[in-house]
C-alpha cells in the first residue's frame, strides 16, 4: 500500500468522495442570491460606502462562482457528467469569461504534474515578479494595487487567455453557442436599460477584487517557502480567519493540500477530509499549513532582506 494510501482508510476515502448534488447546487443559487443581494442593497442605499462594499461582497461571491468550476473541471458538480459540463458553463464558467473544458485541460494537467516542468501553471508562473518569494512588502503592496486599478487584472487575463488558445479543443458548434450566450446577455442589458448597473456591479468587481483575490488564492497555494521535495510541503492549506472564507477561501477551497492528495472529495467533504489526515500524526508533522491569508501567508512571502527586484533574486525553483 503506497504512504497516500496509508493516510486514511479506503473506505472512509470513497465515503467522502461520494457526491450529493444538492449541496452544489445550493452552492451555486447561494452565490447569485448573494450577488442580487448586494446589488439590490446599494441601490436602495445609494451612498458609496455601501456600494464600496457591495463591491467587496460581489467580487467575493465572483471568486466563489470560479471554486466551482473548478469542482466542474473534476466532476464533482453532478454525476451526469455532460449535463454538469453544460450547467456548469451556462451558470459558472461563461458569466465569468471562461469553460470548464478549457480549465479542466489546464488543471488536471497541473494536478498530473503538479510544481515540474511539465505543470502548465508552473511553468507559466515561475520567474513571473508577482510570484517571486520572497519578495519586499513595498513590491506587494505595490503589486495587490495593481489589481485595484485592472491593470494586473488584465496582464493577467490576457496571460490565461493566450494559454488557454493553445489547447482549445472547443468545436464550432460550442463557440457559437457560447458567443449567443453573450449576445444575448448584451441585448437583455439592452432592453433593460441597464448598462450602468452591469458596469458598477460586474465589470468593477470582476476587474478589480475579483482578481486580487485569485492573485492571493494563487500565491497561497503553491508559492512562498515551500518544499517542492515533498507532496506534503509543495501545496499549502490555510486555516483562514472567519472574515477571509468570505473573500480568500470560498467553497472550503483553502484546503487546498488536501485537494492535491484526493481531488475526488467534493468541497463539502474537504473540512471532514482534513479532519481524519490530521490525526496521522507523520501528515500534521510535515503538511504544510498556515494560518491566515492576511497574517500567516505574508509572513512566509515578505522578508525586509529580500531583492528589490525580482531579476536580482536568486533561482529558487
Amino acid at each position: 500500500m503506497s504512504e497516500r494510501n496509508r493516510r486514511i482508510d479506503p473506505r472512509e476515502l470513497k465515503r467522502l468522495s461520494i457526491l450529493q448534488p444538492w449541496k452544489s447546487l445550493a452552492a451555486i443559487a447561494a452565490d447569485w442570491a448573494i450577488i442580487a443581494t448586494a446589488i439590490a442593497v446599494s441601490e436602495y442605499a445609494g451612498n458609496a460606502f455601501v456600494y464600496l462594499l457591495s463591491v467587496l461582497v460581489i467580487a467575493g461571491r465572483m471568486h466563489a462562482l470560479g471554486c466551482l468550476v473548478h469542482e466542474a473541471a473534476h466532476y464533482r458538480i453532478i454525476k451526469a457528467r455532460r449535463l454538469s459540463d453544460w450547467m456548469s458553463d451556462l451558470l459558472l464558467a461563461w458569466p465569468m469569461l471562461a469553460t470548464v473544458d478549457g480549465y479542466r485541460q489546464n488543471h488536471l494537467a497541473h494536478h498530473q504534474h503538479a510544481n515540474t516542468d511539465d505543470d502548465p501553471d508552473w511553468t507559466a508562473k515561475r520567474g513571473m515578479a508577482q510570484f517571486t518569494f520572497p519578495q519586499k512588502v513595498a513590491r506587494g503592496l505595490v503589486q495587490l494595487l495593481g489589481y485595484l486599478v485592472a491593470v494586473n487584472s488584465i496582464r493577467d487575463m490576457v496571460h490565461m487567455a493566450k494559454r488557454m488558445s493553445k489547447n482549445d479543443r472547443s468545436t464550432r458548434g460550442y463557440k457559437l453557442l457560447r458567443l449567443g450566450f453573450y449576445v444575448a446577455a448584451a441585448a437583455i442589458i439592452t432592453l433593460a436599460g441597464i448598462w450602468r448597473e452591469f458596469a458598477l456591479y460586474w465589470l468593477v468587481p470582476f476587474f478589480t477584487v475579483f482578481c486580487l483575490f485569485l492573485y492571493v488564492r494563487s500565491v497561497a497555494e503553491h508559492f512562498g517557502s515551500m518544499d517542492y521535495t515533498d507532496e506534503l510541503t509543495s501545496s499549502r492549506t490555510v486555516y483562514p480567519h472567519a472574515w477571509e472564507k468570505l473573500f480568500f477561501a470560498p467553497h472550503n477551497i483553502n484546503y487546498h493540500l488536501e485537494h492535491h492528495l484526493y481531488p475526488g472529495v467534493p468541497f463539502y467533504n474537504l473540512p471532514e477530509l482534513h479532519a481524519i489526515l490530521m490525526r496521522n500524526k507523520a501528515y500534521a508533522d510535515r503538511a504544510h499549513i498556515t494560518r491566515g491569508y492576511t497574517t500567516g501567508l505574508p509572513a512566509e512571502c515578505f522578508s525586509p532582506s529580500a531583492p528589490l527586484l525580482p531579476s536580482q533574486h536568486p533561482v529558487s525553483y
